[in-house]
Parts: structure tokens; C-alpha cells; sequence
């Protein structure tokens, strides 16, 4: 498909123009005009890029991309070899940040709770960020760490007492530990997110909320290949999703 028709597929969709974000969403490097094939991958880093162009993509779509404000302007050192490698090859590079995140099909933090098996009741912010849910039985605050640790396939930190019974838990990927205060004045049991902060433990401290960090890459995987498997079904355009793994 032509590239014009895809960036405009992915602009209706995925309202990016309701966003004020750190960085610009969208086409954020032109290349090619004809777009057969997309990879998908969280963040565009030299290592995505030279996997996609093996690959033999067209297209490069992420949710970490370039360009984020206050951020060194001039285009040396790392940025200049990604950029030109981009152009080199004629890749094109999407990415959305913000309007990925709060998407309600395919945005990362409603596909986390799919992977978490936790279905939202509601959002404790007006922006669709931060996620809740109540479970059907009560579990211990360790057994709910184990789940995710076994489901993203990594191990979670873990703060606040493990026996701790759990009934409510929110949720928001990414570097959201800030959102925390929130699940704190909602009287959520958990709040489980990417990072974590050292004034997180602080808080779970002297709060009745418990804090699970799972990852800021482990947690913003999942929207981004919804988006992608979208894309390939409306599309007919073919996709693939690369991890490049990363521990943080």
C-alpha cells in the first residue's frame, strides 16, 4: 500500500492529533513511498532497525521512537547513525507515544490487562491511563507477583507485604510509578506499573497500597504488536513484531 494512505490509516485511528505528548506522533522518518511490510518493536533502537531492515521491512513502527522534547538537537554520535541508517535503507519510522498508551483496543495498557488476565471496570483518570479491576477472589499480594512474573516472563519487583490480601488492583505501563498517588487515594489494594522510583517505597509505606514494578519494556510490548496484528488484518499488509530484550 502506499505510504500517504498508511500514515493516514494510523493518524484517524489512533487519534493522535487529542494528544499532547513529548514527542511528535506519527511519521517521524520518511522513506519509501510503498509499504508492503511493517515490523513492529517498542523502542528504535540501532539493534530494531538493523532487524527490520533483515527483515525486509518497509516500515518500522514504534512506540519509543525519536525527536523528544529537550532532548540534544544536533544530529551526531548515536542519533546520526540511526538516522542514517534509516535513510540509507529508505525505512520509514511511525511512532506514537501517548495515543498508543491510552488506545481502547490495542493501547498497551488495555492489552496488558489482557495478558494479566485482569478485566478493567474503569480508569482513575479522565485521559484513560490508569487502569482498575477487581478480582473475583482475594489473593495474597505474593501470589499475584508470581502471575505476573511467570506472564511477562521476567521477575517483578515487589513492594509492600507479600501476604497482603488483594482485591482491587490499577495498573498504567510504562514509566508510571507516579501514578501511584492516584491508586493510593482510590484505596486500590496493588498498583502495578514499569518503573520504579525511590520515592515509590515511601509511599507504599505509609499507604494501604502495594506497588509491583514489571517492567517498562516487559509492560509497553503488547500494544504495539496489537497494533501491528491490526494493521496487517485491515491492511492486508504483512507484520512482524522483533523483542529486542532489554532488563529495565
Amino acid at each position: 500500500m502506499q505510504l500517504s494512505e498508511l500514515n493516514q490509516y494510523l493518524i484517524q485511528f489512533l487519534q493522535s492529533e487529542k494528544f499532547s505528548d513529548y514527542c511528535p506522533n506519527g511519521l517521524q522518518v520518511e522513506g519509501r513511498r510503498e509499504v508492503n511490510k511493517i515490523v513492529t518493536g517498542v523502542t528504535a533502537s540501532l539493534a530494531l532497525l538493523e532487524r527490520a531492515h533483515a527483515a525486509n521491512a518497509d516500515a518500522i513502527l514504534v512506540h519509543h521512537g525519536y525527536f523528544w522534547r529537550g532532548e540534544s538537537q544536533p544530529i551526531t554520535g548515536i542519533k546520526m547513525r540511526r538516522l542514517k541508517f534509516l535513510l540509507a535503507n529508505e525505512l520509514n519510522l511511525f511512532a506514537y507515544h501517548l495515543p498508543l498508551d491510552a488506545h481502547p483496543e490495542v493501547g498497551n495498557n488495555v492489552m496488558l490487562g489482557e495478558v494479566l488476565g485482569l478485566k478493567i471496570a474503569g480508569w482513575l483518570d479522565d485521559k484513560n491511563m490508569i487502569a482498575w479491576s477487581t478480582l473475583g477472589q482475594a489473593q495474597s499480594l505474593q501470589k499475584i507477583a508470581d502471575a505476573i512474573s511467570a506472564k511477562l516472563n521476567r521477575q517483578v519487583q515487589l513492594v509492600g507485604d507479600p501476604n497482603k490480601s488483594v482485591q482491587t488492583v490499577a495498573w498504567c505501563t510504562g514509566a508510571a510509578q507516579g501514578y501511584i498517588e492516584q491508586a493510593i487515594n482510590a484505596d486500590i489494594d496493588v498498583f502495578i506499573s514499569g518503573e520504579i522510583s525511590e520515592q515509590t517505597v515511601h509511599l507504599v509505606r505509609e499507604s494501604n497500597t502495594a506497588y509491583i514494578a514489571a517492567g517498562h519494556h516487559a509492560t509497553e510490548r503488547y500494544g504495539i504488536q496489537a497494533l501491528g496484528a491490526h494493521l496487517a488484518e485491515k491492511l492486508s499488509i504483512r507484520h512482524e513484531f522483533i523483542d529486542i530484550d532489554n532488563p529495565v
